[in-house]
């Protein structure tokens, strides 16, 4: 196809590149690529699992791009041997703008057993709208939705398409010629294969390969939208911080009538520590830990969605966590400290003893704003304030908080993309309530980072009958054609030079590095 030059001519072309992503999804082809996917069992949490892994790279990404012109080699994991990450590269022009797209090919444990009659995680099932199977929504459908939609955009334009690498880890060739009918753009791939395991070694890997991931804008397809039914964009993630509260005055239980009074107990002091951080409505009472006010284009952005209440949700306690804020901004633009678990006597079998040891295994999630440093420094020393002694504050993994600024130009540029390719208003999130591994685009590589996903609240990933809707994933499959095609027709709307993404974005302070999802 030669390149189009009318405003008509583009929106015809650009009409027919969304639908045919589209019907794509709905095609046999479609479902057998996406069940051979998920047959692959690559359970990142399981041990020995490195060569399911590093077949999925090299046997199911690293053609299917390379069959694109895209230049992919398999590379070591820095921190596990089972983890290993593909990076791929389509370089039309040095000098091009290039947007860094990213997916994981591992899944969480399957749970065989528990998954519904008729079901098997190992095996892709329609029913109806659903496509069930362990994978199916959280990343395999999604990460292939967006792989086959630039593939839709490369076949339209009639660009090059160079013999690339199989996957054997040696690199390959990229597309050579700059022609009319290229993207116009570089797209650069990271894959990996550990974010069900806590993305193990992807900052180190990251850091260790900037030159290799250099881009100008992260786009990526991951967890859930708002709803079913509204389209959406997330720019960060909350960040999440786990840490225990241990009281330890004595090993062993005394009799609570003979020493009842004299002895402190343990499990009085833990109870009187965690109201001390977080009162009987949720609401934050350590100043330290509550976040600075978020600027007005995130209050304006976490306004705009409508609320929503999915089937099988638990109801809203309206009256829970922060006052004076709607459940949209207690979840998008404030923290919360949470009590996971608790561990006092034996609940079992209650015995008349005062516990010697007591512990609660807390969880704080906090957006950009929050000063995390030296965590344990200021609960001990708030704790003090209360009159709370002999409290031991341990601090286990922490993600850092991100987002994007919803003023962003990019943002503006995603949203109008999708509305032109659905007809609807984007939702637009300044982070997800929970974690992903944000920071490592957003401060290791610093990039400016938009998700579009592809999933929906329901969909049990992680959980027994996980699935997909193939109405949402052909609709995904035509918002990243529109946005590969936008790309190209506008990239000063889409990609923000390097001297100018500090203006854009918003970083959290930087606590130590982990894993808590």
């Amino acid at each position: 196809m030669t390149s189009d030059h009318s405003s008509g001519n583009r929106d015809t072309t650009r009409k027919t590149v969304t639908q045919a992503a589209g019907e794509f999804v709905r095609s046999q082809a479609f479902f057998d690529l996406l069940a051979a996917r998920v047959a692959r069992r690559t359970e990142s949490q399981a041990p020995g699992n490195g060569a399911a892994a590093h077949a999925y790279l090299a046997e199911e990404v690293a053609p299917e791009l390379a069959a694109l012109g895209f230049a992919t080699t398999i590379h070591d994991n820095p921190e596990s041997a089972e983890h290993p990450l593909l990076i791929a590269a389509r370089i039309e022009d040095p000098d091009l703008p290039t947007v860094l797209l990213y997916g994981h090919g591992d899944v969480q444990f399957a749970h065989d057993s528990q998954w519904s009659e008729g079901l098997d995680p190992w095996v892709l099932t329609r029913d109806g709208d659903r496509l069930y199977g362990r994978g199916s929504a959280d990343n395999k459908g999604q990460h292939t939705v967006n792989s086959l939609a630039l593939k839709t955009v490369l076949e339209t334009l009639g660009g090059e398409v160079g013999d690339g690498d199989g996957g054997d880890g040696d690199g390959g060739s990229a597309v050579s010629d700059v022609e009319a009918g290229t993207l116009g753009y570089n797209v650069k791939i990271l894959m990996e294969t550990a974010e069900e395991a806590g993305s193990l070694g992807l900052k180190a890997f990251a850091a260790a390969h900037t030159a290799e991931l250099d881009a100008d804008l992260f786009l990526a397809s991951d967890g859930p939208r708002i709803a079913a039914e509204y389209p959406t964009l997330f720019l960060g993630s909350r960040g999440a911080l786990g840490f225990t509260l241990v009281v330890h005055d004595r090993d062993g239980d005394h009799h609570s009538g003979n020493w009842g009074g004299k002895l402190r107990n343990s499990a009085t002091v833990l109870a009187a520590a965690i109201n001390a951080l977080v009162d009987g409505n949720g609401v934050i009472r350590i100043p330290a830990l509550r976040p600075d006010d978020p600027p007005a284009s995130v209050l304006e952005a976490v306004a705009k969605p409508p609320e929503v209440v999915e089937i099988g949700s638990p109801e809203i306690d309206p009256d829970w966590g922060e006052p004076g804020l709607t459940s949209a901004e207690k979840v998008f633009a404030f923290n919360v400290i949470e009590v996971l678990a608790l561990d006092a006597g034996n609940p079992a079998q209650v015995v008349n003893a005062i516990p010697g040891k007591a512990e609660a295994h807390m969880q704080l999630r906090y957006v950009v704003g929050t000063d995390v440093d030296d965590f344990e420094d200021k609960v001990r020393a708030h704790l003090e304030s209360q009159g709370i002694h002999g409290v031991d504050v341990v601090v286990g993994h922490c993600m850092p908080a991100t987002r994007l600024d919803p003023n962003a130009r990019v943002v503006a540029a995603a949203a109008a993309s999708i509305k032109q390719t659905t007809g609807l208003e984007a939702a637009i999130e300044p982070n997800l309530g929970g974690t992903i591994p944000n920071d490592v685009f957003a401060e290791v590589l610093g990039l400016p980072t938009v998700w579009v996903p592809h999933s929906y609240p329901g969909c049990n990933q992680h959980a027994p009958d996980e699935h997909a809707l193939t109405s949402i994933l052909e609709q995904g499959a035509e918002i990243m054609a529109g946005m590969f095609w936008d790309m190209r027709q506008n990239p000063d709307g889409w990609f923000t030079s390097k001297s100018t993404r500090t203006e854009a974005g918003e970083r959290s302070t930087d606590p130590a590095p982990g894993d808590v999802r």
